[in-house]
């Protein structure tokens, strides 16, 4: 009848829904799982509506109007999910990347203060090397 994969977000399902909602009308009864599998699919309702006709209560065109009236806008619910999702990985994507900048700027800083305090202490050893051989220079002439 169909495919579930629950591991992506939205839920992909491909179900054959002329075949789900025979099986329904022949009296079938789905597990809770599959209830709402079909459920969001919309094969119930189709069912319910179906009902509905035969009874008398509305006219079978009136049924398919509610029907894609219904679909519709379940779509549009999926599309708008879909969107924020999407939407939503792109914000975390860019404060990841703003955060890699900032702990990568503060290396670069931590790197450069180092490399200046190393350049300190070797011309602050020049000067004392200086110093020294100066000094030991003056009393080698005295």
């Amino acid at each position: 009848m169909g495919t579930y994969n629950p591991n992506t977000n939205p839920a992909t399902i491909d179900l054959n829904f002329e075949r789900a909602l025979d099986w329904l009308q022949k009296g079938a009864q789905p597990t809770d799982t599959c209830r709402a599998i079909l459920s969001y699919k919309g094969v119930l309702y189709k069912k319910h509506l179906l009902g509905g006709v035969a009874k008398g209560a509305f006219s079978e065109s009136d049924a398919e109007a509610k029907f894609n009236k219904w679909l519709g806008e379940k779509e549009g619910k999926i599309a708008a999910k879909v969107n924020k999702l999407a939407t939503d990985a792109k914000s975390a994507e860019k404060a990841r990347i703003a955060a890699e900048a900032k702990v990568s700027e503060e290396r670069a800083k931590a790197i450069a203060e180092k490399k200046a305090a190393a350049e300190a202490e070797a011309a602050a050893a020049a000067q004392e090397a200086e110093a020294g051989e100066a000094a030991a220079e003056t009393p080698a002439e005295e």
